[in-house]
Order: structure tokens, then sequence, then C-alpha cells
């Protein structure tokens, strides 16, 4: 069975973080493992308190799991600050991880800010060299690449500068209002639009989330990038379409929609 493992931040809502992450590997076909970096306490409706474990632990969760059971991925989410993600950049480069895919987390659905301002030069200095992807929203890409992103064509500009800066492929996802949640890859200085329907759920809580480690879990099982983004995107929107309300803000998705085991059934 393939492998993969999420490093990110514990969400108590289970609609994103960690929880989203073990949810969407587990269902998208592989083993689910997770090292986490920080503990949340929130819910729908924003964070009311974040508490990072130390660099020391951090280290002892990524080589507990390499020094066991290999991950054949590896997704990175919610990292706030520089020394945490200085820990991972080295022990990712001493296991010689590959398939790594950054989802650089810096502002939460609610509008809650997850990433300390100085630990953004860290990330795109010492994890994204190391990603086979990074898939930024709108706001992400802008502080990545420094250019105002409004048009389909910025979206192009900004995704070839990231890339081409940090050598890695870029996902722009633009879900921002900018079109119709069409996202755009950049591989290679090659660029392929992914075209997405707008679904009409406002319970959108983890999207991103989501939508990273299915493409890591796909990485893992060994589909080509843009296959697993495709892959990734039919997925997120099967779980958005599902029309999961829970929650009394921006609720989380329902990763088990396909879920069809008699283990799932509900009593009579």
């Amino acid at each position: 069975m393939k492998t993969a493992l999420t490093i990110a931040g514990s969400d108590s809502s289970g609609g994103a973080g960690i929880q989203a992450d073990l949810k969407t590997m587990t269902m998208n076909g592989v083993y689910a493992m997770s090292a986490i970096t920080a503990l949340t306490a929130q819910n729908t409706t924003g964070v009311r308190a974040i508490m990072e474990v130390t660099p020391e632990f951090l280290q002892q969760q990524i080589d507990a799991v390499f020094e066991d059971i290999r991950p054949d991925a590896v997704k990175i989410g919610m990292v706030s600050s520089g020394e945490l993600i200085r820990v991972i950049a080295e022990r990712l480069r001493f296991y010689r991880a590959g398939n790594v895919v950054v989802d650089p987390v810096m502002v939460a659905t609610s509008g809650s800010a997850l990433m300390k301002t100085d630990a953004v030069q860290t990330l795109m200095d010492e994890l994204l060299p190391l990603a086979e992807l990074v898939t930024p929203n709108i706001p992400e890409a802008e502080i990545l690449s420094g250019m105002s992103i409004r048009t389909a064509e910025d979206m192009e500009k900004a995704a070839k500068q990231i890339s081409g800066d940090r050598h890695c492929a870029v996902l722009l996802k633009g879900g921002h209002s900018i079109n119709d949640a069409n996202d755009l890859l950049c591989e290679d200085g090659k660029i392929t639009w992914f075209e997405g329907k707008r679904i009409d759920n406002p319970n959108t809580h983890g999207t991103g989330c989501t939508l990273s480690s299915a493409i890591a879990a796909n990485l893992a099982k060994g589909f080509a990038l843009d296959e697993s983004v495709r892959r990734a995107k039919e997925y997120i929107s099967g779980a958005l379409g599902a029309m999961l309300d829970l929650g009394k803000g921006a609720g989380p998705m329902k990763h088990n929609f396909d879920l069809n085991s008699r283990f799932a059934e509900e009593a009579n």
C-alpha cells in the first residue's frame, strides 16, 4: 500500500489541517500519517488560539515516520514559524523525500492569520525548492510573486515567476473571483488550465488542505502531476457537491462522500 505524510497543524473542528488531510488521503487510497506543527483551537467561525510544537518535537515526529514507514509523498500545510520550516526542510533533505507538495497556508478560510510574517521568506527559500508542487491561492501567490493578480494573464505570469524563482511546479488556484474556479498548472514553463465548475456551497473550510492532500495521495500512487491534479479536483468537487452543512460559519466538506462501506451504515 502506498503511503503519504502530512506535516501540518491540527484543526479541532475537523474540517481543515491534519484532520482534513488524513480523511482525504484515506479516501484517495493511501495510508496516511502525520507530523503536527501546531495545535489550533478553532471552529467554522474562526481560530481562537494556536500553540506551536517545539522544533525538537517536530523533528522527532518526522524522524519517527521516515525511520519506520517511509512516505511515498509528503504534503506540507500550516507551518507558522521559520524555525519549524527550517526543521522540515532539513529533515526532508536528509531523507531525500520525494513527491513533496507544499500548500503555503497563510490565512484560514475564516480570515485568521496562520503564518508569521517573517516565516514567509523562509518558506520561499527553504521549502519551495524541495517541492514538486506548490499550491497557492490568489492572495498567497501575490505574496510569493510580489505581483498583483487581477486577471487570468496575471495568474499565468505569477505562476511562471514563482516556478522559475523556486524551481518547482505551481498550481495557482483561481477560486478568488478571478474566474469560475479554474486553476492553472505551471510545470517546466508549460501552462495547463484545469477548468472547474463553481459549486454554490458556502461551506469551503479546508478546501486548500483537501486539494493538496489529494494531489499528494495521487502522486504517491504513481500518477503524473497533471493527472494527480485532475483527479484531486474531481475529488474535491464531489466533496463540495455533497453539500454537507455543519457549524455556524464556513463549514467543512463531506470528505467521505464516496464511502459506501457497510461499516459506514447508520442504524435504522
